[in-house]
């Protein structure tokens, strides 16, 4: 018999799904694509993709719906994994708890694709009750916050520790900036809510002191890597926060995803102080009393303004001072000669011109001569000032610095935007290119092979062999991208060794199938077709690898 919670979970889910149908219906006449019916999310993503086809690129679809780059890479990237995760659904089958999730993220983004383009005017509301859901969302912003302080206080033990810790981490600057503004006795309540997810959700923080509370819980499984996806969900978090830190009431779909994501980062850890490995416990922390809630948001709203805000996304890693420092003087040395250089090119260049000025001076007439001091002139104007970093660059188009943005930028075949990430030092995994090798985006594909050296994923072969022998049964041709591929990240001699194997047992496979075939032949049965395909594959992609 279906639970109660099923039905609801089941109810939201379908709820968010008629949404996205009406907004489909909105959102692509302005991309100039027609359609009678709006239909599954997969078919919506179709569209879209058609429509970036026509119009030559995801920065025209932004234009059209007033995004910037890093708006329409997350809006694309949120229904690309809706899609993935619901390929078809019927009515009445049973929704998982990352079904659901997915679906209110990205009606969230639709929830944004209206407040930026106004000629879109469909409903995103779930239909939730309003007065004491918006206060249940205060709870749980509480409930989370003063949860991630404990989970710290009690992984450093005592204030001092954890004080000579943070100037460790972000520098004794920004500490003395937190306890001035910190309760006595509790620096972490100083923090902005990203710089206190930070300390959960960085490699090295959570590997070291959290990893135990989440690695075997069900919850956090939206993505492969659960620390991910609790740095992915507390963000979305800071966003919700940020509107209630502005006294701005919740959208139905930020309360029915404030609730999911409550349940996904606390249940873990309610489970760990049931079995008494934490001490902190999250049912507590969420039923204080009704004037502990307002005086919490209270101060929390007047921290937020005093702050500036929250704006800043919650990153992999903390960037600690003597390597930010590294890198200023770095990128000063290497500023410096490269001004040196440019000067001295100047000055040679500026002695040939002189030269070759004088000795022609004689044999022209004078207004040549100032004609061309004219042109010198000129062309030392329209000089173009020094470039910006790539990282700078990114900034000022709207890309967040982080790996979402660039797996969004490869999957859509961005070129420009994957040099400027290659450019500034970030690292990319192999399986980042899958989308990009299925469509074959060559300037992209070609680009990442040139940065090569920064692809840093661990044991990338076996799913590389088998994403790309699947393709070819589904009818996809072993393009000379997929090829490149292969050879440079799958060409050691283990790897070729094994697809030898893989190799001869196809082989055998298929001479079994054979001696099948000849038997039900000659026993006047009717055969089973032979099937040389697999042989056929496993023979191109051994021959790429070699």
């Amino acid at each position: 018999m279906t639970s109660t919670a099923q039905l609801l979970t089941r109810d939201k889910f379908e709820t968010c799904l008629s949404v996205i149908r009406q907004a489909s219906l909105q959102i692509l006449p302005l991309l100039k694509i027609r359609a009678a019916d709006g239909k599954d999310p997969q078919w919506f993503f179709q569209q879209l993709e058609q429509a970036r086809q026509s119009m030559g690129s995801w920065a025209a679809v932004a234009r059209r719906l007033n995004l910037n780059d890093a708006e329409i890479s997350q809006f694309t990237l949120s229904l690309r994994h809706l899609q993935q995760l619901v390929p078809q659904y019927e009515s009445g089958q049973e929704v998982s708890d990352n079904q659901l999730i997915s679906a209110l993220r990205f009606v969230s983004y639709l929830e944004l694709v209206r407040s930026k383009q106004p000629l879109l005017s469909y409903s995103t509301d779930l239909a939730v009750e309003g007065g004491e859901q918006q206060q249940m969302a205060q709870r749980q912003i509480r409930a989370l916050e003063l949860m991630l302080r404990g989970l710290i206080n009690r992984a450093w033990g005592s204030q001092p520790q954890l004080v000579n810790h943070l100037k460790t981490q972000f520098g004794a600057d920004k500490v003395r900036r937190w306890l001035k503004n910190a309760e006595r006795g509790d620096i972490l309540s100083g923090l902005r809510f990203s710089e206190l997810s930070l300390l959960l959700v960085d490699k090295k923080e959570f590997a070291r002191h959290y990893a135990a509370l989440y690695q075997n819980a069900p919850q956090l499984s939206l993505l492969i890597d659960k620390r991910k996806t609790l740095q992915t969900f507390l963000d979305d978090i800071r966003q919700i926060r940020n509107d209630l830190m502005q006294q701005r009431p919740l959208t139905t779909v930020q309360i029915a995803l404030l609730d999911n994501y409550y349940r996904e980062t606390s249940s873990p850890v309610q489970r760990a102080f049931d079995e008494g490995r934490t001490k902190v416990n999250p049912a507590a922390l969420l039923v204080g009393e009704e004037p502990q809630l307002q005086e919490f948001i209270a101060q929390a709203q007047k921290k937020h303004a005093a702050n500036g805000g929250d704006n800043e996304d919650i990153s992999d890693t903390i960037a600690r001072p003597d390597l930010r420092n590294a890198n200023k003087h770095h990128d000063a040395a290497e500023t410096a000669s490269v001004a040196l250089w440019a000067m001295v090119g100047v000055v040679i260049v500026g002695m040939v011109i002189f030269a070759l000025f004088i000795v022609n001076d004689a044999t022209r007439p004078p207004q040549d001569a100032a004609q061309t001091r004219v042109i010198t002139t000129a062309m030392a104007a329209d000089r173009p000032p020094e470039n910006d970093s790539p990282r700078d660059m990114l900034a000022n188009m709207g890309i967040a610095w982080d790996e979402n943005s660039l797996r969004s930028a490869i999957e859509r075949g961005d070129s420009r935007i994957i040099r400027l990430f290659m450019q500034g030092g970030m690292n990319w995994k192999a399986s980042y290119a899958e989308s990009a090798l299925a469509a074959d985006y060559r300037d992209a594909l070609t680009t990442l092979l040139q940065y090569r050296k920064q692809m840093d994923e661990l044991r990338p072969c076996r799913r590389m062999v088998n994403t790309t022998s699947q393709a070819m049964k589904d009818g996809q041709s072993l393009t000379s991208m997929r090829k490149q591929f292969l050879q440079a990240f799958c060409s050691s001699p283990g790897v070729i060794k094994r697809q030898k194997e893989e190799l001869e047992r196809a082989l055998l496979r298929q001479a079994a199938q054979k001696r099948r075939y000849e038997e039900s032949k000659a026993q006047g049965l009717q055969p089973e077709p032979l099937n040389t395909d697999e042989v056929e594959i496993q023979q191109a992609i051994y021959n790429a690898l070699r």
